[in-house]
């Protein structure tokens, strides 16, 4: 299957030239977490378990795991993304799409047979649902009442919830530590280091404990251990970040309709517009050297991240406009 992805800059530079490029083709916070110092161990010998233990922990405070299950470090969500297939025989999955490739292209991968749906009601019956929660690109919103519903309905629940960090009520991290419940967590889109390569995966701790082995003993790199063990304590930030983002939404979206645009869907970090032609939508603000990210399976929509700091919002205002 075709893995399309954001973040593509390289395709746009060849395309359009330039070096001065402003992308927001992915859902990732342009105004990243300061990072903190970084003790000079971190870099040079290899993570102990006791830093990586006490990353855990702070994780599991951040994100209010359920004491009765467990949380493991990995590199990013997709290092979850990639490995949870191979937990137990391949059979059949249903996720609920239009959503991040990655899942139905590791799934094939690994032999799984795979079908995208468009409702929760349509996964139950399945060996493995997986749900994005809130949805990339659409922003679709699942109450943790209607998928704990469905996880008793199937074989194993992923669900996927690397952009729930503004909306901690959507979270299905509390209710966690039976088998076949897995939750996914990205620490690189909300604090804008995607470049550490960090996520977490919770779930039962039998089945944890199989993830940790498979992912071998340093996942995860000693400054992604301590810049994540710092941000992750930080509420403060945290909070005013997504107050941030939510006014910031609004503003988006109106210069997306005097554009002509709708408002077609998304989250804090990402907003979806349905446009008149979304290839010409792009190239447009392309021309003002900005990446944005359209979408095979569409030729209307168009999904845009947040800007940072006037100069950014200035030229994206300005390629709105024209």
């Amino acid at each position: 299957m075709m893995r399309d992805h954001g973040g593509n800059l390289d395709a746009a530079k060849l395309q359009y030239g330039g070096d001065d490029w402003i992308d927001l083709s992915t859902g990732i916070n342009r105004s990243p977490y300061p990072l903190p110092p970084i003790p000079l161990e971190a870099w040079t010998a290899l993570p102990l378990k006791s830093a990586t233990a006490a990353l855990c922990t702070q994780a599991r405070a951040t994100y209010h795991v359920a004491p009765q299950a467990a949380i493991t470090a990995l590199a990013g969500a997709q290092g979850a993304i990639q490995l949870l297939p191979h937990i137990g025989p391949p059979g059949h999955a249903r996720i609920f799409g239009p959503t991040y490739n990655e899942h139905a292209a590791c799934l094939i991968a690994a032999g799984w047979r795979v079908e995208t749906v468009s409702s929760l009601a349509e996964i139950e019956g399945a060996d493995l649902g997986v749900v994005v929660n809130p949805n990339n690109p659409t922003g679709h919103r699942f109450s943790p009442e209607d998928l704990l519903s469905l996880r008793a309905k199937l074989g194993k629940l992923i669900v996927d919830e690397s952009f729930a960090d503004p909306s901690p009520e959507l979270s299905l991290a509390p209710h966690c530590g039976a088998e076949g419940l897995f939750v996914l967590r990205s620490f690189g889109k909300f604090y804008g280091l995607a470049g550490l390569r960090l996520g977490f995966v919770i779930g039962a701790s039998a089945q944890i404990d199989a993830i940790r082995e498979m992912a071998g003993p340093w996942p995860i790199s000693g400054p992604a251990i301590e810049i994540g063990r710092i941000a992750l304590a930080d509420a403060a930030w945290a909070e005013a970040t997504t107050q941030r983002l939510r006014a910031e939404c609004v503003e988006i979206d109106e210069m997306a309709r005097k554009a002509g645009w709708t408002v077609a869907g998304g989250a804090e970090l990402f907003r979806l517009y349905s446009s008149p032609n979304a290839r010409k939508a792009q190239e447009g603000l392309a021309r003002h050297q900005i990446w944005s990210r359209i979408f095979p399976w569409s030729d209307t929509l168009i999904r845009l991240g947040l800007p940072s700091g006037p100069s950014e919002w200035g030229r994206l205002r300005a390629a709105m406009e024209e």
